[in-house]
């Protein structure tokens, strides 16, 4: 029998791929490479008319998306005002109906992981109301409440605490029974065994949840505002952009949008960092 031998050109040029993926830089570089590259593709396919959309330069060029770019904090009324502050109105949204999700569904979450009888009782509803979409949640809203900022409120709480709560559940569910028994043999207080045992192994799951519920609650603001008229806000900035056919400005909008998202979901992961850093 002969033994195949590695070939060592490839070993080698493995190996340095390896070690170029682990070089500091490789965490700037690889990612505008990447970015350039979209580029590209997007200004070849909008000059050869593939997209019916503005080129990457046809948007920095327009004079409208230009002035956009420039002056994020220009102020001439509620509803006609820079995307920073757009983009303000609608955080402060998201802050609020975040938060309260937050809160309840870590509560509710606890609650239902402690309890199978909790658990099979209210599982289905919770996996069935889970499942509506945010845009399906707004005529509720405005039909139940009749204005349009608790509405809006309403729908990103509605939208985001679905995964935090079952995320927590299921933490709270995944505690090892050693600890349990741990406890027990100890006889530590309730309180103890909440700040100690539970909310520490819990606690991975449940920042799994905010990290998927923030970007969850940004989506849905953008969806409330586009449907509800007449409130500041990056997605009624978007509607109105796209009713008087400024498409240079929706794809500002968008990349606000992204960017915004992305600083959100790696604030999260900061904060569980910091929070949990062994985890």
């Amino acid at each position: 029998m002969t033994a195949t031998l590695p070939n060592r050109a490839t070993v080698s040029s493995r190996d340095r791929i390896q070690a170029l993926l682990k070089h500091p830089a490789a965490n700037i570089a690889l990612p505008i490479i990447g970015i350039l590259l979209f580029l590209t593709i997007w200004e070849i396919c909008a000059r050869t008319g593939f997209i019916a959309l503005p080129s990457p330069i046809g948007v920095l060029t327009d004079e409208r998306s230009n002035y956009l770019i420039m002056n994020p904090f220009f102020y001439n009324s509620d509803l006609d005002q820079g995307l920073f502050l757009q983009t303000m109105a609608s955080l402060k949204r998201v802050a609020i109906g975040y938060g309260a999700a937050a809160i309840v569904g870590v509560t509710i979450g606890i609650l239902v992981g402690n309890s199978p009888v909790v658990d099979k009782m209210f599982d289905p509803l919770f996996q069935f109301l889970r499942m509506v979409a945010p845009l399906a949640w707004v005529p509720i809203a405005l039909a139940a409440l009749r204005q349009n900022e608790p509405a809006a409120l309403f729908v990103i709480f509605i939208t985001s605490i679905w995964p935090i709560l079952i995320n927590t559940a299921v933490g709270v569910r995944e505690i090892p029974q050693d600890y349990k028994n741990v406890a027990k043999v100890l006889r530590i207080s309730n309180q103890k065994y909440f700040f100690k045992v539970l909310i520490p192994s819990a606690l991975p799951y449940i920042f799994t949840g905010l990290r998927i519920a923030i970007g969850l609650a940004w989506l849905a603001i953008i969806a409330a505002e586009i449907v509800m008229s007449g409130v500041a806000g990056i997605g009624f900035f978007i509607w109105d952009a796209y009713q008087q056919n400024y498409v240079t400005e929706i794809i500002v909008a968008v990349v606000y949008i992204g960017a915004v998202g992305l600083v959100l979901d790696r604030l999260v992961l900061f904060i569980q960092k910091r929070i949990a850093p062994g985890q």
